[in-house]
């Protein structure tokens, strides 16, 4: 079949959740058969997230080649347990650039360079471009922002010239919200209309809409709606709040949304969708009772976005292990000596959070020093690894100014230093070391225990690095560093064998879990959490 192209946008309000419609459209439509992929369409002028403060955009997800992507990747990783990349996230930044290196290399013959067509036509070749490797009957494009928004009118012309290139291969599903007046005890369609007048002003009639609603949405709205927007009344549906995004796919099939899409796009819906894991996983959800107790250490815990790859990847595990998570976010730079015990005790499991920088660094060695010593298990990724070498580094090792040269310097023992090839390199966007990266683990090791293997791929986004220059020492008093990477004998993974669990990844296991594949670090980690829990039940 012809690769389908289907548009999704967001109107009336942002953060509506384009990009769980979007995945749970590509969740159904993969549980059908069809070969299904997603891509971001964000319309700000940085060239990707990279060197985004989490405060601007959340949690920048790293693809398996090594982009920094925009966190809605995630959501389409873990909803379709696939694998995506740098063609599936381009900003307006990189359409510029693109567009500007071929007017500098004098591919426009000399003419004058404008936002249509040339900019349009680059925007039109990155959506085309995945439906051209014939590896896929459906692409699913998100386009970040609002309508009405200055930002997205170049994506927006894209898409309105697509719809008529494409013909019947083209949908687009516009997302939109409708509001509830409590004092009138009533529904209000007039955004909706005016969102999709702004659309149709721009030139682009939506095929479907998706209404998100607090409230369910009475079939005699959803006419009037269908009525006024031109849109077909069968094909008005109603996305109303979830008790976790995870049931959204279920809802969506509930609304008819993919037999909506198949027809609209000339394919008869035969049969239901295979979502009998998908429905495991729910009824797993749904029947947990016990919680376990996890606590993530980091300094951007006030922004729920911040660490949202972790979040999933903790609440899937405690899901297959038949547990809710009951998550406390503790603020690295309000942890100290005096109130740690406070602070952590009662805790099931901590998560020694990743980032960048010297703020609430130290609240983290002193969490991990109270961690260590009473032998709680303790989880840490990427900085949180290396944060677990500085606190060995200075507690056992007797090395009291050991420290990461990110942080300090001068530091006398640079446990943690910037990587040779890194040192030369003054740009900071794209320029870590990213995406995915082979890892030997130690036979016997308790990474390799969790993973059932002793080779892993894990996706990485660092620049400092643990110094090999200490691991005999570090070995000898017991931290165990037990991953390497076989190619430049880089520490990936250290462990402290003694302890209940102990473990630390240079790598960022989060990434590659899913709603279908679990992280195995991330299961093992929460498995042995609910065995502590259990250990001081009975103790107690």
């Amino acid at each position: 079949m012809e690769t389908k192209y289907l548009f999704v946008t967001g109107g009336v309000v942002s953060s509506l959740g384009k990009g769980i419609i979007s995945s749970s459209l590509a969740c159904l439509l993969k549980a059908r058969g069809y070969r299904v992929t997603i891509q971001k369409f964000d319309p700000y002028i940085n060239i990707d997230p990279g060197t985004l403060n989490p405060y601007e955009h959340g949690e920048c997800y790293v693809t398996v080649d090594g982009h920094e992507a925009d966190l809605d990747l995630g959501h389409y990783e873990r909803f379709t347990n696939i694998r995506t990349t740098r063609a599936n996230n381009v900003t307006t930044g990189r359409i510029y650039q693109s567009v500007i290196d071929k007017e500098r290399r004098g591919d426009y013959l000399g003419k004058t360079v404008q936002i249509i067509p040339h900019i349009t036509d680059e925007i039109k070749r990155n959506v085309m471009a995945l439906g051209k490797t014939g590896q896929y009957d459906f692409v699913i494009t998100e386009i970040g922002g609002v309508v009405g928004d200055i930002e997205s009118l170049p994506f927006l012309e894209a898409v309105r010239q697509l719809r008529w290139e494409l013909e019947n291969d083209c949908l687009c599903i516009h997302l939109t919200y409708v509001p509830y007046i409590a004092a009138a005890k009533e529904l209000k369609t007039k955004p909706t209309q005016h969102s999709v007048k702004e659309l149709q002003h721009l030139g682009i009639q939506p095929d479907v809409l998706v209404l998100r609603t607090e409230h369910e949405v009475p079939a005699s709205v959803r006419r009037k709606i269908a009525q006024f927007c031109n849109v077909s009344p069968d094909a008005v549906v109603e996305s109303r709040d979830a008790s976790s995004i995870y049931k959204v796919p279920m809802l969506m099939h509930s609304q008819h949304l993919d037999e909506i899409v198949l027809r609209k796009v000339g394919i008869n819906p035969v049969g239901e969708p295979d979502l009998g894991p998908w429905k495991e996983f729910l009824s797993r959800m749904d029947s947990a009772t016990e919680k376990v107790t996890i606590g993530l250490v980091g300094k951007y815990v006030e922004l729920q976005d911040a660490y949202k790859s972790i979040n999933e990847a903790l609440f899937q595990a405690a899901t297959y292990m038949g547990h809710k998570l009951d998550l406390r976010y503790i603020h690295s730079e309000k942890v100290n000596p005096a109130n740690v015990d406070s602070q952590l005790s009662g805790l099931d499991g901590v998560i020694i959070a990743p980032g960048f920088g010297q703020r609430g660094i130290e609240g983290k060695f002193t969490a991990l020093e109270w961690c260590r010593t009473h032998d709680i298990p303790t989880f840490g990724i990427c900085l949180g690894m290396q944060c677990m070498v500085i606190e060995f580094a200075r507690n056992v090792l007797g090395l009291r100014e050991a420290n990461s040269t990110e942080m300090d310097h001068a530091t006398p023992d640079n446990v943690i230093d910037l990587m040779e090839e890194q040192k030369s390199i003054h740009n900071m966007g794209g320029t870590m070391r990213l995406g995915a990266y082979r890892c030997d683990l130690r036979q016997g090791s308790r990474a390799a225990a969790a993973y059932g293997a002793t080779s892993v791929e894990e996706r990485h986004r660092h620049r400092f690095e643990f110094n090999n220059d200490y691991r005999a020492r570090f070995e000898a008093a017991g931290m165990q560093c037990v991953g390497q990477n076989p190619d430049t004998h880089l520490v990936e993974v250290v462990e402290i064998p003694a302890l209940r669990w102990f473990i630390g990844t240079q790598y960022h296991p989060e990434y590659s879990s899913t709603v279908l594949s679990p992280s195995p670090l991330f299961m093992d980690f929460v498995k042995n959490a609910i065995n502590y829990k259990q250990e001081k039940e009975q103790n107690n």
